[in-house]
Parts: structure tokens; C-alpha cells; sequence
């Protein structure tokens, strides 16, 4: 034992999007939460970041609002959100516009589901990304979804954080000039890959 206090879990609730009355409120910290988590910084027009913010969340409340989970503090602030799908992207017309599922098609066979996850920087590293995503595969795990999968840039720091969390590098693949892979995490008998 390093003598070190446990780190106390911070006093939040993840809720199901569609369950919160007053959604309308919180859009503003998701787009604040989304950026301040965004590779992409820079934007040569206010059209080029809405449709950056359409593409990683708006399609996800439009289409998918049953599986989007927001994550409040005791004063019912957004601290953190996941927006996931459990359609296979590779086979989805509405996720044509991200070319590297087509090189990941035979990986979204077996993992079809996939989330994106974002934390307030005041609320990082204290397990808040974790209980997002464990509540987002139980929910998932019940529809008989076989697996979930996340795709980011090969060098990204979180590849560590979706490890610690069961997932397993599966793919890799050039995207824009960038490395991404692809991250899978069965949701079948208990495997992780």
C-alpha cells in the first residue's frame, strides 16, 4: 500500500439522454465538452465547425438519442457525455462520409456498436469515462449487440484508456493522412476481444 487516501469517486449520475426533461440546457456544455476534447481546433468558417459538431454528435441525438448518456454533477451539470450507436457504420448510409469504415468492414461484422466519449477537463481521470461506457455495453449487451468498437488516432493517448476499459487494438488503417485503429470489445460471453 502506497499510505496515499483512496481517491474519493466523484458524486455524478449517468442518465439516458431522452430521460432528462430539460435537455435543451445542457446542448450548450455538450458542444463546450465536445471541443475542449476535439483534436480539431481551427475551423475556416462557422459551417466547416457545425458540420465537424453535426458529424461526431448531431447525427447521434437526431438518429440515436436512446443511446446517448449524459453524466451530471450534484448541481445537474453536464460533466461528461457518451454518444454511441448500435447500427454496423460500415453498412450504415448515414455514416458514408467517414471513409475508414470501409476499410474496417469486416472488423464492424463482429463489433457493430460504437460510442465516442467525452469528459469535462475538471472531471477527467476520475472513472467518470469508465461508468459512461460500462452503463452504455450493459444497455448495449441486453439489445444482443455481439460487440462494440471505437476508432482513433493510432499515436492518441486515450488508446490506453480503452484498453484499461476491455477493448482491444483489432485494425489499423490511414484515414486523411492520419493512422487510426479500430478498438473492439466483445459483448458476448464474457470476452473483451
Amino acid at each position: 500500500m502506497n499510505g496515499a487516501p483512496p481517491r474519493e469517486k466523484p458524486h455524478v449520475t449517468v442518465h439516458r439522454w431522452l430521460t432528462i426533461a430539460d435537455r435543451e440546457r445542457l446542448l450548450p456544455a455538450l458542444e463546450r465538452i465536445f471541443f475542449e476534447s476535439s483534436g480539431k481546433k481551427n475551423f475556416s468558417s462557422d459551417a466547416e465547425r457545425q458540420a465537424f459538431l453535426e458529424r461526431w454528435i448531431g447525427r447521434y441525438l437526431t438518429c440515436d438519442p436512446d443511446w446517448v448518456y449524459v453524466a451530471l454533477n450534484c448541481e445537474g451539470e453536464l460533466s461528461g457525455y457518451l454518444v454511441g450507436c448500435l447500427e454496423d457504420p460500415a453498412k450504415t448510409s448515414r455514416f458514408a462520409d467517414i471513409g475508414y469504415f470501409k476499410d474496417f468492414a469486416a472488423l464492424t461484422e463482429s463489433y457493430p456498436a460504437h460510442l465516442h466519449v467525452n469528459i469535462a477537463p475538471a472531471w477527467r481521470n476520475q472513472g467518470l469515462g469508465s461508468q459512461l461506457i460500462d452503463t452504455f455495453l450493459v444497455d448495449a449487451a441486453r439489445t444482443g449487440a455481439p460487440g462494440v468498437h471505437v476508432v482513433t488516432g493510432a499515436e492518441s493517448r486515450n488508446i490506453r484508456f480503452y484498453e484499461s476499459n476491455g477493448f482491444h487494438v483489432l485494425g489499423r488503417t490511414n484515414s486523411n493522412a492520419r493512422d487510426v485503429v479500430f478498438l473492439g470489445r466483445s459483448l458476448q460471453d464474457g470476452k473483451t476481444a
